[in-house]
């Protein structure tokens, strides 16, 4: 089990299973969600995905169409990125994560439109857009 909460505490998950494909999101819509250089983002398939506390606190945005980015109304941490186009998955915001995870992340993606102030100097794969093997099955294997 992997448990994650937000900065303020009131908000607390757990998951299931194992992380799907995760990414150094580089787009003007996460940086300013995460209010940093870029979000990082793991997929989860949704029934491994269980709000232990705080429901009531999560608030949702619709940031793009079929894009909802959910986020705790109390401190204001980013938590989840979800997509119409994949209902059986969520994104994880990787930063509010309490335990190890247990992947790295494999790539940055839409680095066309990263911060100018920014220079990716870790070696992973960057991709101008979207990742051409982020498919949306990019997600994890039950069991």
């Amino acid at each position: 089990m992997i448990r994650g909460s937000c900065l303020c505490k009131r908000v607390r998950f757990e998951i299931q299973g194992k992380l799907g494909g995760s990414s150094h999101c580089h787009c003007s819509m996460c940086r300013k969600a995460h209010g940093a250089a870029f979000g990082s983002y793991a997929a989860v398939r949704v029934e491994n995905f269980r709000i232990v506390a705080g429901e009531e606190l999560i608030l949702r945005y619709r940031s793009s169409p079929g894009v909802e980015r959910t986020f705790c109304s109390r401190c204001g941490s980013t938590l989840q990125f979800i997509s119409q186009k994949r209902p059986d998955i969520v994104d994880v915001a990787l930063g509010v994560l309490d335990d190890d995870p247990g992947i790295r992340v494999p790539r940055h993606i839409f680095v066309a439109s990263k911060a100018p102030w920014v220079e990716i100097t870790d070696g992973l794969p960057q991709y101008p857009q979207s990742a051409p093997n982020r498919a949306p099955d990019d997600a994890p294997k039950t069991g």
